[in-house]
């Protein structure tokens, strides 16, 4: 069926895009916020109508409420046409194609998984998950769990997860002392960043934290029993409950790239008022880089600032995403990924769990097409989302190959919005 349209539509209900829909609704013009989940605040702002306890999250979810900005909850875009100014959203019991004058994207990111012995086994899954499967309810109090990978999420979860009852055995940074010593040393220039580390550290007090160390493997036969560290040249394990692992975030994209936005280095490239290569399309937040919350909500408050037509607003806002974004590549020189996590696989180890494709079947691949044609990988459900990044690590290849539908979609929605 054919919706209304907007002047303006954001998708994707993290800070970039709440911050864009507020100033777009502080205007009096009409917006839509649309999101996959059943409450607003994306992934680093889950259970926040429920819990409440993050300060800036409150506030603007208040400001969403007081501007009265319409959410479309629970769904999920699957297809667009920029020519039409045109979105089909899927939801739970309809689809529906909302046109638009201005879209701004604010699809946020992911975990990237990079794959190594037992990543596959029950009860290892990605830092950012476990946490959000104990937002949702899932019991963690007395049980053993190491979080391994890279960048201050590490330490926020096992913050978390300490404060739920959880015994955190270890956290394992893969970046070195020296590395982490000089970015640290920046800190002071950042208070806000500065109070917030020291606030982990207590938090995680008498936890014990490793620097230049990794996952090596995780253990058992059904699920997982044991987890293998490497620790400044020697080996640590230990049996555990739960394994977390995160090696950083990948920029949702897809979306973007199915309606024609340019991409650079695996980001949507935009302009200082965050348009993008696509006429009236902006984007905002972790799809043009990973940066962290404030830079997300500047950048949203830009784009929103920027679709209605209002550059003076947006301008005064340059100075300091510009200080928030020197911070942002900082901390990516501080976390960047050592060669060794390339070595971590054996043979056997699958790349693509979808489709049960072992490294030993896509390594000798001249390319992500070829691995594609021949191992179908990538062409799971998760549409390469998990293998995809992990083969642009391992291999060096350009793993980006994306079509409608942009997430996997009901055939009745498909067939629905064709006769459209």
């Amino acid at each position: 069926m054919t919706g209304p349209e907007y002047e303006v539509v954001i998708v994707g209900a993290g800070p970039a895009g709440i911050s864009a829909a507020c100033v777009v609704a502080e205007t009096g013009r009409d917006a839509l916020l649309i999101d996959d989940n059943p409450s607003p605040g994306g992934q680093i702002w889950r259970e926040q109508e429920r819990h409440g306890s993050n300060w800036e999250a409150a506030h603007w979810l208040r400001r969403l409420q007081l501007y009265r900005v319409e959410v479309l909850r629970g769904a999920t875009v699957i297809d667009g046409d920029p020519d039409k100014h045109a979105i089909v959203c899927e939801t739970a019991n309809s689809v529906s194609t909302i046109r638009y004058k201005k879209l701004i994207l604010a699809t946020g990111s992911r975990e990237l998984f990079l794959p190594f012995p037992g990543w596959t086994l029950p009860n290892v899954m990605g830092a950012g998950g476990l946490q959000a499967l104990v937002k949702a309810g899932m019991p963690i109090s007395g049980k053993r769990v190491v979080i391994a990978g890279s960048g201050p999420l590490l330490l926020a979860v096992g913050a978390y997860l300490k404060k739920q009852g959880a015994h955190v055995l270890a956290i394992a940074e893969q970046a070195s002392w020296a590395r982490l010593a000089r970015f640290g040393l920046g800190l002071p220039t950042q208070p806000y960043k500065l109070a917030e580390a020291v606030q982990l550290k207590r938090a995680l007090f008498r936890v014990p934290y490793h620097a230049g160390a990794w996952v090596e493997a995780a253990l058992g036969e059904t699920v997982l029993e044991r987890v293998r560290l490497s620790l400044s040249h020697r080996r640590w394990e230990a049996p555990c409950d739960y394994l977390a692992v995160g090696f950083g975030l990948v920029p949702n994209i897809e979306l973007a790239a199915t309606l024609g936005c340019k991409l650079s280095a695996g980001c949507v490239q935009v302009d200082p008022m965050q348009q993008t290569s696509a006429s009236d399309i902006l984007s905002a937040g972790e799809t043009t880089g990973i940066g962290g919350v404030e830079l997300s909500l500047m950048e949203g408050r830009i784009a929103g600032y920027s679709a209605i037509g209002d550059r003076l607003n947006a301008q005064w806002l340059f100075s300091d995403r510009e200080r928030m974004r020197r911070f942002a590549r900082r901390m990516q020189k501080a976390f960047a990924l050592r060669e060794e996590l390339r070595h971590l696989p054996l043979e056997g180890t699958l790349v693509c769990r979808c489709e049960d494709v072992s490294y030993q079947r896509i390594a000798p691949m001249p390319g992500w097409r070829a691995a594609k044609l021949h191992t179908r990988c990538g062409m799971g459900p998760c549409q390469g989302r998990v293998c995809g990044p992990a083969a642009e690590f391992l291999f060096g290849w350009h793993c980006q190959s994306t079509r409608a539908p942009v997430f996997p979609a009901r055939i009745d929605s498909l067939i629905g919005h064709k006769e459209e």
